[in-house]
């Protein structure tokens, strides 16, 4: 009898090589792929979302126009996988980590207790020991795997909360305007009120104001808060600005605050040298939040959390049922113990082949090579006579904006110079506000953009600029 859902050894390699063929051909022409869906009518965009919203049919159809379905959608959307994108955090995702993918799918192994797949639980726990080394954690440390920066966050809350008790109405948490959005929706899942969000204002460098925070802890005491949490940013989403780390560190043990490091897109360049300089203090956290699918080049869905105390981690995660008695304690820890899935994918396998195949020493030069590519863009931009540019590169965010004395009117140019270099499709820019101004971001981060992209980049701005300014 035949069962369509167990195709044979040849059914098998038919189907692989027909998505291998066209996933190869996918990476190969990355380089040449528009950047965004800047132009794309969207009358176009919608017929193509309707005819793919149909239902599936009862019976089979063939591989190969499904896979050309797949690759019409795939295709209407920003191309986050190549050189050109330089708008949002990147995350472009390493081919040995996609092919890592693709086996643990396969195999389907169940990690969230050691005792169903003890090796692949111990593979990934290698991964996040590495981690939390990179970090500084000391021993007792280590941390687990989720799916981004949002559910690190989140997790790190609910192990600081337990500071509180039962009682959460007048716990209280610190952080900047320039924090990551996803921290203030972390407590509120979390369960506290919108009142324990306290924003603490931002020196004229956009970093933590640490004398500022003093003040509003004084006085939050005085009037029955609670501080609990501190939470600082290791190269912020908007401009990729580290708040003063040693300084907030110390304060944080003298206060008793849970001190959390929001480092989703800064941490990794921890692996170079600037980079452990201009994320000094880090190590002094309780906790920190890192996000391999951007500066470690994962795919989507990696990120992590480690943490100074595995013990802290697992008090506010734990729990257990009376199903799960005949599974065996191993040496390694139970993931479903240290953040909030009990059923979850095995991911460590997509960062554990990429470190291993290619070695760590091809990470660390790639991210070198972003925080020189950065420099270089600010260089050559600041040379530009119409352009401003509002503070320098502390990592790989270049933020530019059009030179007008009127601020309306530069805002008004720095966005005509957005949609000018946006319509061309060869790059993709994002803006932001900041301190109420418009502003243009180049974020070089993805690890297939290199000198030759970032300058065309930069060309694109400078011409853009020279022809509102001269409008």
């Amino acid at each position: 009898m035949r069962y369509p859902l167990e195709p044979d050894h040849e059914e098998m390699h038919l189907l692989a090589e027909d998505v291998m063929e066209r996933t190869i051909a996918f990476v190969d022409s990355l380089a040449d792929h528009p950047a965004s869906l800047a132009g794309m009518p969207e009358e176009a965009i919608r017929d193509l979302q309707r005819r793919l919203l149909a239902p599936p049919p009862e019976g089979p159809q063939d591989l190969r126009d499904l896979l050309g379905r797949i690759e019409e959608a795939s295709a209407a959307a920003v191309e986050s996988a190549g050189p050109s994108y330089l708008a949002y955090i990147p995350g472009g995702g390493v081919f040995a980590g996609a092919l890592a993918d693709f086996y643990a799918r396969a195999t389907n192994r169940y990690v969230g207790m050691a005792a169903t797949a003890p090796g692949l639980v111990a593979l990934e726990w290698s991964v996040v020991c590495w981690l939390a080394d990179v970090v500084g954690m000391p021993p007792q440390g280590g941390g687990l795997l989720v799916s981004g920066g949002s559910i690190a966050n989140f997790a790190a809350v609910v192990a600081a909360r337990e500071r509180l008790g039962e009682q959460l109405w007048d716990g209280t948490v610190y952080l900047t305007e320039e924090a990551h959005q996803s921290v203030g929706k972390a407590v509120r899942l979390a369960g506290l009120p919108r009142r324990a969000l306290r924003t603490v204002p931002c020196t004229k460098d956009l970093r933590m104001d640490v004398q500022a925070l003093r003040d509003m802890l004084a006085q939050d005491r005085q009037e029955g808060r609670r501080p609990f949490m501190l939470v600082a940013s290791a190269g912020t989403t908007n401009t990729g600005v580290v708040d003063p780390l040693p300084e907030l560190a110390a304060l944080a043990q003298r206060e008793e605050l849970w001190f959390h490091v929001d480092a989703a897109y800064g941490g990794f360049f921890l692996l170079t040298d600037r980079g452990r300089r201009i994320l000094d203090g880090i190590d002094r956290a309780d906790s920190v939040t890192l996000d391999p699918h951007k500066s470690l080049f994962a795919p989507y869905g990696t990120g992590a959390l480690v943490v100074r105390d595995l013990a802290a981690l697992r008090a506010a995660h734990a729990v257990s049922g009376h199903y799960l008695q005949d599974l065996d304690e191993h040496e390694v820890p139970d993931f479903a113990d240290l953040g909030p899935e009990l059923t979850r994918e095995l991911r460590g396998l997509r960062i554990w082949l990429p470190l291993h195949l290619y070695g760590v020493a091809a990470f660390r030069a790639a991210l070198d090579e972003k925080l020189d590519l950065a420099q270089h863009a600010y260089r050559r931009l600041a040379a530009e006579p119409s352009l401003d540019l509002p503070w320098p590169p502390a990592l790989s965010i270049v933020g530019v904006r059009v030179r007008a004395e009127d601020p309306e009117v530069a805002d008004r140019r720095t966005r005509a110079v957005l949609e000018r270099v946006n319509l061309g499709r060869r790059v993709f820019l994002s803006s932001t506000i900041v301190e109420g101004r418009f502003t243009l971001r180049l974020a070089i981060l993805a690890h297939r953009s290199h000198l030759s992209r970032v300058d065309e980049a930069v060309d694109a701005i400078i011409a853009a600029a020279r022809t509102v300014a001269g409008a």
